[in-house]
């Protein structure tokens, strides 16, 4: 797993927007936590907080680092670690959703 996420690390960060509804993103380690109004992501420079409407990950491969999604975007913001809000009841983590 360390081995994984250094992986992810060696990528650049970049971020693709096209008409607000399709977004990529290169050097993202890990989901923090999803829903389809806020996507919150530990990226290579720093927690990456997407708010939106109807936002759903297309693709994520944490070995290259990609995540694509769609929706309609309306923030892209960075939150320094440990302060992330989240909207309450929203937001679970990625293995709470998966074990649901």
């Amino acid at each position: 797993m360390v081995e994984e996420r250094t992986k992810a690390m060696n990528y650049k960060h970049n971020i693709s927007l096209l008409d607000r509804e399709f977004l990529e993103i290169d050097g993202v380690n890990h989901v923090e936590s999803f829903d389809d109004e806020q996507v919150v992501l530990a990226t290579n420079l720093g927690i990456l907080d997407i708010k939106g409407e109807n936002l759903h990950i297309k693709q994520l491969n944490l070995d290259q680092g990609k995540l694509t999604m769609e929706g309609t975007i309306k923030s892209l913001s960075y939150q320094e670690e440990g302060k992330v809000k989240v909207a309450k009841g929203k937001g679970k983590g990625l293995l709470s959703r998966i074990l649901e």
